[in-house]
């Protein structure tokens, strides 16, 4: 029963999984039995043996788009700065290979076409990831490591814009990664304390 069990949890994570594809490469309203057991090679009829609904299959889809969400955030133990630099990398990488939670978090009108709370859930996607940036920039800030001169709150869209543009890319894998190096470095030299000029003229 046990092994039955675990063996369901599985094919509902691959069918979540398939929805969030059908979501980013044809929208919310291609999503239907039909079209997500052709995806995986399934009956419709198999497919309720799963979930008793499609409303229960999305539900299920947003249980995913968290879970997905909150294996991106790395351990608290780590410095403020390698704590963001680990998060911006893994959020944008989980997310750049399911785009599907890009355009689930990010479109009002997939959200008005998700079961009830499952918008709110969400949201509260959305809140915990400014949260948890804020929380880094600020430890940041106290421990010298970024600049203190703009306010968290101000700097937190920036980071989390980044995360947006470098998931959404579509640039080919090697291509990606280097980029996306290249962006990152960009954007931690950005939240550095500024250098100060010096004051002392040159030797005549």
């Amino acid at each position: 029963m046990g092994e039955l069990r675990r063996s369901s949890e599985v094919r509902q994570v691959e069918l979540a999984d398939a929805a969030l594809h059908l979501i980013a490469t044809k929208g919310i309203a291609a999503l239907t039995t039909r079209r997500l057991a052709d995806e995986v090679g399934l009956t419709s009829g198999a497919i309720f043996k799963h979930f008793a609904s499609l409303d229960a299959l999305l539900d299920a889809v947003v249980g995913r788009v968290e879970a997905v969400l909150a294996s991106t955030y790395p351990s608290a133990d780590l410095p403020p700065a390698e704590r963001l630099e680990r998060f911006i990398e893994a959020r944008s990488t989980t997310v750049g290979n399911q785009l599907g939670i890009l355009r689930l978090v990010l479109s009002d009108q997939f959200h008005l076409a998700l079961p009830k709370g499952g918008s709110a859930r969400l949201a509260a996607c959305v809140n915990e990831t400014r949260a948890f940036v804020v929380a880094c920039l600020r430890e940041g800030q106290h421990a010298g490591a970024f600049r203190d001169d703009l306010s968290p709150e101000a700097l937190a869209p920036v980071v989390m814009g980044t995360v947006q543009l470098l998931a959404a890319s579509t640039a080919k894998a090697r291509q990606r990664e280097t980029e996306a190096g290249a962006v990152r470095s960009s954007l931690l030299t950005l939240l550095r304390p500024p250098v100060q000029p010096s004051n002392r003229k040159r030797a005549p």
